[in-house]
């Protein structure tokens, strides 16, 4: 499972990536490889896929609880992948809310955020 974090220039916040790469029977998603960003779409409004959005968020929510970071923004992802394909995938914006705006992430709050996102995964079994 490839997680992509990337902090973000001079905010107190981090992006997360994460393309969903096998199928997830659980919520009805079978088919996630696709040829064009336009066919991603009908997959990320799928009631299959919101289930899997508000399963992820409460993980989040519990994950982020008692920490420093909270959720910034959530939602569902359309995401390139290496041969030439898209596959839907979760868009998570973490924010270090004891940073204040104009600085960059703490070392230590890119730590807690890496570890936020593989617990998610895990959580989920996405991977």
């Amino acid at each position: 499972m490839f997680i992509r974090i990337a902090p973000d220039k001079d905010q107190p916040s981090a992006t997360i990536e994460i393309p969903l790469e096998r199928a997830l029977p659980d919520y009805d998603l079978h088919q996630l490889e696709h040829p064009t960003p336009r066919d991603v779409d009908g997959v990320l409004v799928s009631q299959g896929f919101r289930d899997l959005v508000d399963d992820a968020r409460g993980i989040l929510t519990e994950l982020l609880s008692g920490t420093c970071l909270e959720l910034a923004q959530f939602t569902g992802a359309i995401c390139p992948g290496d041969d030439e394909t898209y596959r839907p995938g979760l868009w998570i914006v973490l924010r270090d809310k004891n940073s204040p705006n104009g600085r960059e992430l703490s070392s230590d709050s890119r730590t807690r955020i890496s570890a936020v996102a593989e617990e998610l995964v895990k959580r989920l079994q996405l991977a």
